[in-house]
């Protein structure tokens, strides 16, 4: 009786959690099954407008997707796994500073890379006239006004993320695998490509899908470089055409798109059947010598002064030139915008994670159930942030639609702060979620079993026990949230409130009429700021185990 009495207790202790865990799910399911359930009913003016988009772009927008999608994925992989070998197993002048400095882009949003190089190699930008200066004509001269000119902007700020990983993926290696290699009577070269690449293979691929997550989710470089894809569909079907449905129809295409990207991820992962030891020699950089190690170098000084250098130097430059006239009186309030909305998503995506975090893991049965259920509240990075914007106003337009007809007054949900700060926890929930599960995984399990085995209560253990100890994983969580909000743009522009511009919806308004120098300071003040969690993850990298 007194076993059943204490398996009751903590059934019922655990009750919150499982409700949190549910509810965290739905915050996912929820958005997602309204968008689909737009498809059930198709009226008169649902089926012109896709037989018009049948008929003039809805080929165009699959194909530049696709194109958009492809392109990225090379240009990310090329970047970041030449840069990662570079740095990680060779010895070449500058390498140590290089080594921290080439994850500096990450700071960078794409839709500020995009309007810094459309102002610059534009037909009336500088680059173009001074070529028509010294040559008589630019026609020659590529646009940046298309797919290649989109890709080569998001690869320059999404290759980190497949640096990063396969970085430290090469570093864990060591020279065993090397050596390996070598007495099998490969040169370095040879057992590089055949052995240290396609262990590093998961690591890759965990780099790759962030960043196609990232370009799929992208609406302020293809908007600002007049390139058509879903997201821009999306929101010129909104307001555009003024048809709700057929922006939602249209972000199930999308999120299409996201779960294709997911699951060839997780099928890469899965037939990897690679594994090391635990003891590893540390790597000894091969050193590189005369013309190889200047080229070397040349080539990771140019990432950088492509990526970084000259983006920075730009938005200084127009900020002197005329870009501080932004700073009115409106100014200080687009700014308190930007950091109340993040301040608060990223408070309440620490604590949720940590929340979930520990639901995973407590006792009894349904293990499998929890684990899936934490797996579910973290997908919402994989959803676009059009897409999830979509499903929300869509859900909360039925919500307010029945408080109305209950209690006769205006829209409470749709356009709301509430909405907003929804929409972000969803979406970066994933980003809160690792640092925070990490840091509970560094925790002694005695501690945790010695104190639940003293019936300590879950909310006490919360505060008394993990608390403490996570702090330094909690703040780690809220600031990558913190920064990842400040430059979110697609789902700020459909959700915000009314006249609730932050600086990156400041940044699209002015970069939407051609105004570069008015959009720096903006854009220099959110690049500012997003250097934060680069250094983090810089200190953090620096020791790669």
């Amino acid at each position: 009786m007194a076993s059943a009495a204490g398996k009751h207790s903590s059934q019922v202790s655990n009750l919150p959690f499982n409700i949190l865990g549910l509810a965290l799910v739905a915050l996912v399911a929820l958005p997602v099954l309204v968008l689909f359930s737009q498809w059930a009913t198709l009226g008169n003016g649902e089926q012109e407008i896709w037989q018009h988009l049948f008929d003039t772009k809805l080929d165009r927008l699959t194909g530049n997707t696709l194109v958009l999608v492809l392109g990225v994925g090379v240009g990310v992989t090329v970047l970041g796994v030449s840069l990662a070998f570079l740095l990680s197993m060779c010895e070449f002048p500058g390498r140590r500073w290089l080594d921290w400095a080439l994850m500096l882009p990450l700071a960078i949003p794409g839709y500020v890379m995009a309007f810094v190089y459309l102002g610059l190699l534009s037909f009336a930008g500088p680059v173009q006239g001074w070529i028509r200066a010294q040559f008589g004509s630019s026609n020659w001269f590529p646009d940046i006004r298309s797919g290649p000119g989109v890709i080569i902007v998001l690869s320059l700020v999404l290759y980190p993320y497949v640096y990063m990983l396969a970085r430290s993926s090469f570093l864990m290696q060591g020279r065993n695998l090397l050596d390996a290699g070598r007495s099998l009577g490969l040169d370095a070269r040879s057992a590089f490509f055949r052995i240290v690449l396609p262990v590093a293979r998961p690591a890759i691929a965990g780099g790759l899908a962030l960043a196609l997550m990232e370009t799929l989710a992208d609406f302020g470089a293809v908007s600002v470089l007049s390139y058509d894809t879903f997201t821009t569909a999306i929101y010129n079907a909104r307001d555009g055409l003024f048809n709700q449905a057929v922006a939602a129809q249209l972000a199930t295409l999308l999120l299409g798109f996201a779960i294709i990207v997911l699951v060839l991820e997780q099928s890469s992962r899965k037939q990897a059947r690679y594994t090391q030891g635990e003891q590893q020699r540390p790597m000894k950089p091969i050193q590189l010598t005369g013309p190889g190690a200047w080229l070397a170098c040349l080539w990771c000084l140019l990432v950088l002064l492509v990526a970084f250098i000259i983006p920075v130097a730009q938005l200084v430059l127009w900020v002197f030139e005329s870009g501080a006239g932004e700073f009115d009186s409106r100014y200080p309030e687009y700014l308190w915008h930007t950091l109340a909305l993040a301040g608060i998503a990223a408070a309440l995506a620490g604590f949720l994670a940590l929340l979930l975090s520990v639901f995973r893991r407590m006792k009894g049965p349904g293990g499998t159930f929890r684990s899936l259920c934490v797996r579910f509240a973290t997908m919402g990075y994989a959803i676009p942030g059009s897409v999830l914007a979509m499903g929300i106003i869509v859900a909360f337009t039925y919500v307010d639609r029945t408080l109305i007809q209950l209690l006769g007054s205006g829209p409470l949900l749709v356009g709301s702060v509430f909405s907003l700060i929804l929409a972000y926890i969803t979406r970066f929930m994933a980003a809160a979620y690792a640092p925070v599960d990490a840091a509970i995984d560094r925790m002694k399990p005695s501690m945790i079993e010695a104190a639940r085995s003293l019936g300590t209560p879950p909310a006490r253990l919360l505060r008394q026990l993990y608390l403490p100890a996570l702090w330094p994983g909690f703040l780690t969580a809220a600031i990558i949230v913190f920064v990842d909000v400040m430059k979110e743009m697609p789902a700020t522009l459909i959700i915000r409130p009314y006249d609730w511009d932050t600086l990156a919806v400041r940044v699209y308004q002015f970069t939407a009429e051609g105004q570069w120098e008015r959009a720096a300071l903006p854009a220099l003040t959110l690049l500012l700021v997003g250097l934060i969690p680069v250094i983090v993850l810089v200190r953090k990298s620096a020791r790669p185990g």
